[in-house]
């Protein structure tokens, strides 16, 4: 495993010497850029217009004609949580703006792999829809598309994924990040773009009389516990706008305001949903909701996020659980597997090269992406863990590092080697590609340079980054609870991370590879410490450390107490 360096932030000494935790907290707001804490919690009157969209005038005005038509709706949703939340908020948000007929689609990734391709289309038809409306998919699907014309069916395009050489040719296309668009905020999750669809929908049906006596205006902000749950859980940068929508969602989970779905997989996790925060829904509900479309297919998941029963919803998020379980099973024996390649490598006597590319035969190709991540983790490199598709194909997933925009990486690779890559998409952290079995070998050195081109022989040392050392007198219950909800916290507005020099007083490994610690600060306060799979650094936890963490609130048996989260443990001479 890398050691991660710990590089402190500018305003660390304004941090260190804090004396309250709302001194604290203004500090690291400011280490974040917000000057004003009040800029913290803007509410959602200080969204991004939505007028700023590209095609969303477009956009509206064939939906607008299609519900006054009583036309049938088919949503096409990706098949991982912020598809499944977006294709869940879409007919939620149809249906209660008065669409008569709306169905959902959510192709399998084994059977039909990624997008909207011709085949997912031709399944499609026996549904007979008027109108395809993509979600979080469909800016990369050009023979979809043109095959959807070919039946006579019109295709919404709904995505926020970076767009390629050539938009395909829908009756409309709504996705920040197509050329021309001027939408401030970017980083717009898919489930985020179907939310200023329906806002700006509800906009145009209010200004030409569609609601009356019979017909009520709906709260779409009631939905934003969906918007929330897939902003968080697809890993997008937090900008001011996110966190806009991630934090209204949040007030509603807590507030019981929510759907029957996201509370019970909130429950099943044991999570209390009256302090639910990021962390939550980022690595407890997501992947629950994540696990239907990588062993099974994602309609599970969006049933569970479209009853209003609480007895189905605790069903199914029953069975979610199972899957989850399962996925992590799978996931450990495919760790294990890519573990003995690398070991394998370094016996030939090579040293690791600047990118890793590796197979399994009998990899599930649902769980490649989870793995190639845990491998980043572990070696501080761009993966791509590939497995079987059938057919003579293998499906990659790419999960990079900071300073490899990955799909670029993949595009270089196309360009410089025409029709080796069969398709591809995604964006800078994370990206998924299809090649023939027999292509392997050229693609993996190919990508390797690729990759070198960019970052050099050996990738940049992995670092943490630091807000500096916590004062030990806020070292507390009070200080934990208010960094728990003073986010919400995620990609590009991280979490606080302290660190600090420690002394051990015991160390043991708890549920087989966490490391549980119980430190000392210099002046004798002492205070309990977990590093989740950090087990293997038990022998380096000896005598005085260095430790990088997250001070976060420790609830078992109903008593509660500050806890530190480990990042990154450092022996100390």
């Amino acid at each position: 495993m890398i050691s991660p360096r710990i590089r402190r932030l500018p305003q660390h000494e304004a941090i260190a010497n804090a004396r309250t935790p709302q001194e604290l907290l203004t500090a690291l707001y400011a280490q974040r850029g917000l000057s004003n804490p009040e800029q913290a919690a803007p509410g959602l009157g200080d969204l991004e217009p939505v007028t700023a969209l590209r095609g969303i005038e477009q956009a509206v005005a064939l939906l607008a004609d299609r519900l006054r038509a009583g036309a049938h709706l088919l949503v096409i949703g990706d098949y991982d949580a912020d598809g499944a939340t977006g294709s869940a908020l879409a007919v939620r948000g149809l249906r209660a703006l008065g669409a008569a007929r709306v169905s959902y689609l959510v192709p399998s990734r084994f059977a039909f792999g990624y997008g909207l391709s011709p085949a997912v289309v031709d399944a499609a038809m026996p549904m007979q829809p008027d109108l395809i409306i993509t979600v979080d998919n469909g800016i990369a699907s050009l023979a979809g598309v043109e095959r959807a014309r070919e039946l006579g069916v019109s295709v919404l395009v709904t995505d926020h994924h970076l767009p390629g050489d050539r938009l395909p040719e829908a009756a409309a296309i709504v996705n920040p990040n197509q050329p021309g668009c001027d939408f401030p905020s970017k980083h717009l999750a898919g489930v985020g773009v179907v939310f200023y669809l329906l806002a700006a929908l509800r906009t145009h049906l209010r200004a030409n009389g569609w609601f009356n006596a019979g017909r009520a205006e709906p709260n779409l902000a009631e939905l934003l516990d969906l918007v929330a749950l897939g902003t968080v859980a697809d890993v997008v940068t937090l900008d001011r706008n996110n966190r806009i929508l991630v934090e209204q969602g949040l007030r509603r989970i807590r507030a019981g305001r929510c759907s029957a779905g996201i509370l019970a997989l909130l429950q099943v996790a044991g999570r209390d949903p009256t302090r639910a925060t990021t962390t939550d829904l980022g690595f407890f509900v997501g992947p629950r909701l994540n696990a239907a479309g990588r062993l099974e297919e994602m309609s599970l998941g969006v049933e569970c996020l479209l009853t209003e029963d609480p007895a189905q919803a605790a069903a199914m998020a029953q069975t979610l659980d199972g899957l989850n379980r399962r996925r992590r099973e799978i996931e450990g024996e495919m760790k294990d597997q890519a573990e003995l390649l690398l070991d394998a490598l370094a016996l030939d006597g090579e040293q690791l090269p600047p990118a890793l590319c590796l197979f399994g035969e009998d990899w599930h190709q649902g769980v490649s992406g989870i793995v190639a991540a845990r491998l980043r983790e572990r070696y501080h490199r761009p993966v791509i863990a590939f497995a079987e598709a059938g057919d003579g194909l293998l499906r990659g997933s790419a999960r990079s590092i900071d300073g490899l925009h990955i799909r670029d990486a993949i595009d270089w690779v196309d360009r410089r080697h025409p029709r080796l890559i069969d398709r591809f998409g995604g964006h800078a952290m994370a990206a998924g590609l299809t090649l023939r079995a027999g292509c392997l070998s050229t693609f993996r050195d190919a990508f390797v340079e690729a990759v070198r081109a960019q970052l050099g022989e050996v990738p940049p040392q992995p670092e943490i980054r630091s807000d500096g050392a916590l004062p030990a007198l806020l070292l507390t219950l009070e200080t934990a609870e208010i960094l728990r909800f003073a986010g919400p916290w995620g990609k590009d507005f991280p979490e606080p991370v302290f660190d600090d020099l420690f002394t051990i007083r015991n160390a043991r490994i708890v549920g087989e590879r966490h490391l549980k610690l119980r430190v000392a600060t210099p002046g004798g306060i002492e205070i309990e410490a977990i590093g989740f799979n950090l087990g293997e650094q038990l022998d380096e936890a000896r005598e005085r450390v260095r430790l990088a963490y997250r001070l976060d609130v420790n609830e078992y048996r109903g008593v509660r107490s500050p806890q530190l989260v480990l990042a990154a443990l450092q022996s100390q001479p």
